[in-house]
This record gives structure tokens, sequence and C-alpha cells, in this order.
């Protein structure tokens, strides 16, 4: 039967998506891989561009592969400190922006750039639709992740190159996101970034046209 949404679902559901938040602080309790993988069978239900399902999920538990990944980040952050100056400099600095070293799960979600199945429907005129794919796939990922009381933080500050290489997985897989998964160390409903003034949020009607 259709499944009925009632308005304290929506309800819910809008706090869950208002409560999600790019988690840096961790705490080192294990978190059992059926765990995770349950919420990676729930991403993997996400939309693709002509069902090519895209998405490579890859556990990192080598302390090799994850130290490499670390020396990647820090390689990679501190080249970002340098682009900037003065206050933003001293902001960015201050900043928490991984949990490589806290988060007990490590999580690298690829894209399978040479993946036959959907025939290629779609990407012929949008090839990058691909990427959107696995990305649909990350952010149902991080919803089912809250809802089920786990952290989730997308570390963006690497080099792609570096890390999958690192990783040793085949050549046509992309890297789209590196993840840290935990239990978090705590909880807040305004983003970090806002807490500590380094960007606010869009008004609306910045960001919604009509022509």
């Amino acid at each position: 039967m259709k499944p009925s949404f009632d308005p304290a679902f929506r309800a819910q559901f809008r706090e869950l998506v208002l409560w999600r938040r790019d988690v840096r602080r961790f705490r080192r309790d294990p978190v059992p891989r059926e765990r995770i993988d349950a919420l990676i069978e729930i991403a993997t239900h996400a939309p693709s561009v002509g069902l090519s399902q895209p998405w490579r999920f890859v556990h990192i538990e080598s302390p090799e592969r994850r130290t490499a990944v670390i020396k990647s980040f820090t390689g990679a952050n501190e080249r970002a400190l340098a682009g900037y100056s003065g206050e933003k400099q001293e902001t960015y600095a201050s900043l928490k922006l991984e949990g490589l070293k806290e988060a007990p799960v490590h999580l690298a979600v690829l894209s399978d750039d040479g993946t036959h199945t959907g025939s290629g429907l779609g990407q012929q005129t949008m090839p990058e639709t691909l990427h959107y794919s696995v990305v649909a796939a990350i952010q149902t990922l991080w919803l089912a992740a809250r809802a089920d009381g786990i952290g989730m933080g997308w570390v963006s500050i690497l080099d792609p190159a570096a890390v999958t290489k690192a990783l040793d997985v085949p050549k046509n897989w992309s890297l789209v996101a590196y993840l840290c998964l935990g239990l978090p160390a705590e909880e807040h409903l305004d983003p970090e970034l806002e807490r500590h003034h380094w960007e606010q949020r869009t008004d609306l009607k910045d960001v919604v046209f009509t022509r």
C-alpha cells in the first residue's frame, strides 16, 4: 500500500534535515560494521541517472591508508590556510575542519565513471550527472545516519589523486567524498561555521527566482 506521510511525520522530517550536521568531533566508541552497512543500504536507494547506481563505498580500516589520508589533509589544509590573511586566516586556523583521527569509521564514496549499468542513459549531454547521483546517495546516507544517532562529516580538504592512490581502487573510480562517521561528541542545532562567524545562512529571497 502507498504510505501516508502525515503532518506530524513531515514536521519530524523537517527537524531531521535541520539537525543534520557536518560533524567534526567524535567519540572514539566503535560503531559496528553492520550498523554502517545498514545505512549504506538505505543510501543505495537514492536516485541515479539512468539507474546507473555508480556509487562505490569503501571502508578504510588499514592504519597505513588512514595515515596517508591524514597526511593528504594536513598538506592541503596548510595550503588552504596560506590562502587567507588577517582575521579570516585566524578564524580558519581556529576551525575544527576534520575528525580523521577521532572518528572510528572512515568511508570513501567514489563514482565508477566507467560503469555500463544504465547504458549511459541521461549522461550524453550531462556526464556530470554520474557524480550528482553519488552525491544524492551521500545526502541520503547523511540523513539516515543522523536519524540513527550517528554523526557524519565530509572531509573535502584533501588531494583526490593522493587519496585514490592510497586506497588502491580501480583507475576509473573517482573520489566524490571522504567521510568520517561515529557517535558525535556534542550536538548543536547551528552549524559550526555559523557559530564561529565564518558565514551566515543565505536568505531564501536571495536564492529563489522567477523568470
